[in-house]
């Protein structure tokens, strides 16, 4: 009865916490200055001097409450901070964001992350990572056309350890924010068509990395036994 009870209150401890976080930001214009790194950066000047604090909430909260475009926010970062301050501000928000909805997730069950994933997403993703796993986490966290806090949540109601997720997430999910942080920093500019290469590299990688991953990854055991 006090498993049930405990749960219950977290629910509804959850929700009450989520849902505020997303009238705080609606309240604010948060949601009106998303569409564009400049008006993101302006957003977040407004809350000096605590703009370093706040961008880490933001962040924090474009995991947990999803979806808001994490990579917008940090190039807006990058461009008022600087290229390292506001990746590491990102790297460890988007972490802790990560461990957050997995934790969650693992506790509340299927019903709880049924409110953020639809169905359709639950059924696309749950079954590969549940199969691929280790494998198909890490590529998916390298490569930006995946919905990263999405599958975050997901890997939560797999039978994955916790150390073993956030892990993956320590490695893997950093080099597209560093990238989102350089451009906004100016430190480098990528024109559309190094976009488009860097995206055919990757999906070609991920694809080959799926097909042949467990090879791969049999074969890397069978080494470290010897």
């Amino acid at each position: 009865m006090q498993s049930k009870t405990g749960r219950i209150f977290l629910w509804a401890l959850t929700i009450a916490i989520l849902g505020g976080s997303v009238w705080a930001l609606y309240a604010t214009g948060f949601f009106q200055a998303a569409g564009s790194p400049e008006q993101m950066g302006e957003y977040i000047a407004r809350s000096a001097p605590w703009s370093h604090l706040a961008y880490f909430g933001i962040q924090l909260a474009s995991v947990v409450i999803a979806p808001i475009p994490s990579n917008i926010t940090a190039a807006a970062g990058a461009y008022l901070f600087g290229l390292w301050p506001s990746f590491l501000l990102t790297w460890g928000a988007v972490a802790a964001g990560s461990a957050i909805v997995f934790v969650l997730a693992r506790v509340l069950g299927q019903r709880f992350v049924g409110q953020f994933v639809s169905e359709k997403l639950s059924e696309k993703y749950l079954d590969v990572i549940r199969r691929k796993r280790d494998v198909f986490l890490l590529l998916a966290f390298l490569f930006p056309f995946f919905p990263d806090d999405i599958l975050c949540i997901l890997a939560g109601l797999t039978d994955i350890s916790f150390k073993r997720f956030i892990l993956l997430v320590v490695i893997a999910r950093p080099w597209g924010l560093l990238v989102a942080c350089m451009v906004g920093s100016a430190t480098v500019a990528i024109p559309l068509w190094g976009f488009v290469l860097l995206g055919i590299a990757g999906l070609a990688v991920f694809l080959l990395a799926m097909k042949y991953g467990d090879r791969l990854e049999q074969a890397v055991m069978e080494r470290l036994k010897r």
